[in-house]
């Protein structure tokens, strides 16, 4: 098998990352219709299903990690049938964790070793998108239990949509601070304040190591 497909099929982290994109490119078109959030759950769905693939730890972890998935699932189905705050909140709690865990799981991968794969610098980039992913759940559930936590130019003291607050985290995270989006609250300053250290960290320690290696091995 030949093609775009194999090639994904090749590299995990690449069919990841390729996932996370086109969910940027595709949020904006269907976060304001009718089923909007539904689709918006689907598609984190897929993410999850394929971030698991990249879990590469014992059985019992990968199966605490199944699990996790699992319950996200279910809440993102009960957060459309019977929506409560409540839920909400569980669902962004939970869905933070899992990503936080497959972003840790990935930059393990990485640091396993003292060579550079094809599929690691791939998983550079799937790394980066589930740290802002991860972010930005951490900030939806920060905004339904801290109201008001965030303002930004149009509707100021409305909540933040969800692709406000991904956009807020990719901008933290990659340090360009261009987002309209800001943490009015202390708890909401603290967590962009630790966003920031990690987009910081990150590039110093795993980046710059992929670079270091790919240099010497060429």
């Amino acid at each position: 098998m030949n093609g775009p497909i194999a090639y994904l099929i090749r590299y995990p982290s690449a069919n990841l990352l390729f996932i996370q994109l086109l969910g940027i490119v595709l949020y904006p078109f269907v976060e304001h219709l009718q089923h909007g959030r539904a689709i918006v759950g689907a598609f984190g769905i897929v993410v999850l299903a394929t971030a698991l693939r990249m879990v590469r730890q014992s059985p019992t972890i990968h199966w605490a990690a199944f699990i996790h998935a699992a319950l996200i699932l279910i809440l993102t189905i009960a957060a459309e049938t019977h929506p409560s705050r409540t839920i909400t909140l569980m669902l962004h709690a939970l869905s933070s964790l899992f990503y936080f865990y497959a972003a840790a799981s990935l930059i393990a991968y990485m640091m396993e070793d003292m060579r550079a794969t094809t599929d690691e610098l791939f998983a550079v980039g799937a790394t980066f998108t589930l740290l802002a992913w991860a972010f930005a759940h951490t900030y939806a559930a920060c905004q339904i239990m801290v109201p008001q936590s965030f303002t930004a130019a149009l509707n100021p003291d409305q909540p933040r949509s969800w692709m406000e607050l991904l956009f807020l985290s990719f901008t933290t995270l990659s340090g360009v601070g261009l987002s309209d989006v800001m943490p009015l609250q202390p708890v909401a300053r603290s967590i962009v304040m630790l966003e920031e250290f990690a987009g910081v960290m990150y590039v110093a320690l795993v980046v710059t190591r992929l670079v270091t290696l790919t240099a010497r091995q060429r």
